[in-house]
């Protein structure tokens, strides 16, 4: 087995239940602290659909691209301080209490959301969410982890994923029954509050993390706990490796402190962690370069740039990749145990890549056989009605639909009354021509134009997350949760989830301007090549860890990690 001596191992999601169903105490924990992944995945993903509202209230942001951006993105910028300060909360006050203050933040967010009475109070409480979002990211896996037996950490870890996807996928559900109802977008967003009140009162109940206790000298505590987890016969053993590992990280500490500052200086010169966030911080920085979060957080958006011009048929259509995305995370719960984090890794990119260059290829087709503007429908409505640019450009008889959206905000395409497919009208964006067209039988444009290869991209957007969701989608944040050493696993993971926000704010603040800047075909192709360069540093840097118990993780990383070359020997030397 690439990336050390692996013992063997028959764990099967099946086995998962039977352990489960002998302790279901383990379920309770892992299910608990899972609702801070289904917050996670409601609030990254609601906004893909409340976005198309909030559009149509504001009309600044139906304008600007760069706050529609803001909006989407605040919440990214305040999950990357989320996962910082949880990192080290994490550490210091435990596992529970940062769930605790993760749900708080989530219901205040919400509360805000919903009471908006203009953008930037929106985007207030998604900075709120965001720091909510950005704790739950790395502390619902950890304290999961580290309530599960080690032969079924990576399945239970992947409930955390199963919900996350579960969230997303209850958001576009939301965001379908709100369409119709007074407020639409207010309710989508504030609904997020009472899952957080739920999770708030389900965690006063449940104990701290028996790692964490023990690390605090409550032994008789921890090992209470761990006598609900474990079997009678293994408890004795966890608790000696415990014992042991813990001794080890105290004489160490004696060397080099034991504040955040000490250690954020001392990880570059411990191997073993130094190796554990090479391979943290490039699956987390990997997982948002393939671009997922534009789909997630701009699936609509994308559906009707691919020539889908209704807000419901967009959310619809949306509503298939979220779906896959939660049964991808099914499969990964299956599988993760079996064949492993790595392997699932490099599968799951191959097949992003593959779908990735499709898409853009299709996108590239549909904008190449976008339909022609007409002179003649465009002066129809009046020559005060025409887009300016178009009454303004030297050759209009050269220009599409594409051209006419790409031309400026202001512009907006008037499909053809005997067909969508035929020269249509280029108009001024307002609401009076948008009703006047719609009026008329026809279709109005501002985001795509009619595309006969519009269900062909949706296609392969829902291939992209098949791809994604079982591998690239759960194993990043199950490798996070158990690289680590046990004294680094809170800082650790926090600096990894940082990387991921991070990642994610560069992706999701870039993606609508990209779109304009080079096309969407552009933007997809510029996300296969980040996937590609992200392929070879997961299969130089990661390595395997299923099956292991957190001591052997560490034994492994201290021997350093070299993968098996495609056509030679594993090398033996151990370094960097």
């Amino acid at each position: 087995m690439e990336g050390g001596v692996v013992k063997p191992d028959k764990t099967e999601f099946t086995e998962c239940w039977s352990t489960m169903i002998r302790k279901p105490y383990i379920m309770r924990l892992a299910l608990s602290a899972g609702i801070g992944g289904l917050l996670f995945g409601y609030d990254t993903g609601v906004i893909s659909g409340a976005l198309l509202y909030i559009r149509d209230d504001f009309k600044s942001v139906d304008r600007h691209t760069w706050l529609q951006e803001t909006i989407v993105s605040m919440a990214v910028a305040g999950a990357i301080f989320g996962a910082a300060f949880g990192g080290a909360m994490n550490d210091k006050y435990g596992r529970k209490r940062s769930i605790l203050s993760a749900d708080v933040l989530f219901f205040v967010g919400a509360m805000i959301m919903a009471a908006s009475v203009n953008p930037w109070m929106i985007i207030v409480g998604r900075i709120f969410v965001g720091l909510g979002v950005g704790m739950a990211s790395m502390t619902s896996p950890l304290y999961i982890s580290e309530a599960s037996p080690a032969r079924i950490r990576g399945a239970l870890v992947s409930t955390n994923g199963l919900l996350i996807t579960g969230g997303q996928f209850l958001a576009y559900l939301i965001n379908l029954a709100f369409t119709k109802a007074p407020g639409t977008w207010r309710w989508m967003l504030g609904v997020a509050g009472v899952p957080a009140v739920v999770q708030f009162f389900l965690m006063l109940s449940l104990p701290e993390s028996p790692r964490w206790l023990y690390r605090q000298d409550k032994v008789d505590e921890a090992r209470a706990i761990l006598e609900r987890i474990y079997p009678e016969n293994e408890v004795e053993a966890e608790v000696k490796a415990l014992e042991a590992s813990i001794a080890a990280e105290k004489a160490e500490e004696g060397s080099i402190g034991n504040n955040v500052v000490s250690r954020l200086r001392n990880i570059w010169g411990n191997d073993v962690v130094r190796r554990g966030l090479y391979a943290g911080i490039t699956v987390q920085v990997t997982q948002q370069f393939v671009g997922i979060n534009t789909v997630m957080y701009y699936s609509p958006t994308i559906v009707q740039l691919a020539g889908f011009a209704s807000n419901k048929t967009a959310l619809a259509l949306s509503l298939i990749t979220s779906g896959l995305n939660a049964a991808g995370s099914v499969v990964s719960m299956f599988f993760v145990d079996r064949f492993g984090r790595r392997r699932l890794m490099l599968i799951s990119m191959a097949g992003i890549i593959l779908c990735l260059l499709a898409l853009s290829t299709t996108f590239y087709q549909a904008n190449s056989h976008a339909p022609p503007v007409s002179a003649a429908e465009s002066l129809r409505y009046g020559g005060n009605s025409t887009c300016v640019k178009f009454l303004r450009a030297n050759r209009p008889d050269a220009w599409s639909c594409m051209t006419c959206l790409r031309s400026s905000s202001d512009c907006a395409f008037c499909t053809n009354a005997n067909g969508k497919y035929l020269p249509g009208a280029c108009l001024s964006s307002t609401t009076g021509l948008r009703s006047t067209c719609r009026s008329d039988g026809r279709t109005w444009y501002t985001k795509g134009c009619p595309s006969r290869f519009g269900v062909l991209a949706v296609i392969f957007m829902a291939l992209y997350i098949v791809s994604y969701s079982p591998g690239m989608g759960t194993a990043p944040w199950i490798v996070n949760s158990e690289i680590y050493p046990l004294r680094y696993r809170g800082i650790g993971g926090g600096i990894a989830a940082v990387a991921n926000w991070v990642s994610n704010l560069i992706v999701s603040e870039s993606f609508l301007t990209l779109t304009e800047a080079v096309g969407s075909a552009g933007t997809f192709l510029l996300f296969a090549g980040f996937s590609a360069v992200g392929t070879v540093f997961i299969y130089l840097l990661v390595p395997e860890t299923k099956g292991l118990a957190f001591e052997e993780v560490e034994k492994m990383l201290e021997k350093g990690f070299r993968p098996r070359l495609p056509c030679g020997k594993k090398k033996k030397k151990d370094d960097d």
